[in-house]
């Protein structure tokens, strides 16, 4: 992934006034500081003629704004490390949505085959190779959901870094960047999960009275909060 900076005040348009890769591991509101920048908003994720996912952000020149907060490496708990170790790298962009419609907000529960089993999220999951982030986000949500969508702006993204087992099993030193989109759903349904066996245990919609009291993940908790009324 590249992360494309532009300064200015009009949406797609601007002075580029960063152009770097993310490197393992970093948040890009981090690296946008450590450039001497301050990010305002996403503005997009496309991939381009070359294949490689560039997310484009609106920024402005520091004015002592203090630098993003980096929880640095976490561990799955209870992992024991060998001290030979060989850790796969590896850094998943994947993109979500946070689908609201007449009936509430499209929720999805986590599978066993996942960290945290029983918690909820938003319907997603990771880019296939060549496939722009905004299909993808698409495609997931019928296969978790069953439900038909249309998508709106880039509203967040978020990162998490850690020491973990792959659901292959394998010890990875893996870093999730997830791009976060609304969405609306003109036509709900009873939400029914087509990727039986996958990530995605059930999904339900949530009316937004009630959100507050659905199990969910922190970061989706916090992202919530941060959204919705």
């Amino acid at each position: 992934m590249r992360v494309v900076g532009l300064s200015g005040d009009d949406d797609m348009s601007g002075t580029v006034v960063l152009d770097r890769p993310l490197v393992h591991g970093v948040d890009p509101a981090v690296l946008v500081h450590d450039a001497g920048w301050t990010l305002v908003r996403p503005l997009s994720a496309v991939r381009d003629d070359d294949g490689e996912i560039v997310l484009t952000l609106r920024v402005r020149a520091l004015a002592g704004e203090p630098r993003p907060h980096d929880p640095g490496r976490g561990r799955d708990a209870g992992l024991e490390l060998p001290p030979d170790a060989e850790l796969e790298v590896r850094q998943r962009v994947a993109a979500y949505a946070v689908v609201l419609s007449g009936r509430g907000l499209l929720a999805t529960e986590y599978s066993d085959r996942t960290a945290v089993p029983g918690r909820w999220g938003m319907p997603g999951g990771g880019i296939d190779e060549g496939e722009q982030p905004a299909d993808a986000v698409l495609r997931e949500v019928a296969e978790e959901t069953d439900q038909a969508v249309l998508l709106d702006e880039l509203v967040s993204v978020q990162t998490s870094h850690w020491v973990g087992r792959s659901p292959r099993g394998t010890l990875e030193d893996f870093q999730a960047v997830r791009l976060v989109y609304r969405a609306t759903c003109p036509a709900p349904a009873e939400p029914r999960v087509l990727d039986v066996g996958g990530t995605t245990e059930s999904a339900r919609w949530v009316p937004l009275d009630a959100w507050p009291q659905v199990p969910w993940t922190h970061n989706w908790e916090l992202l919530l909060a941060e959204l919705l009324p």
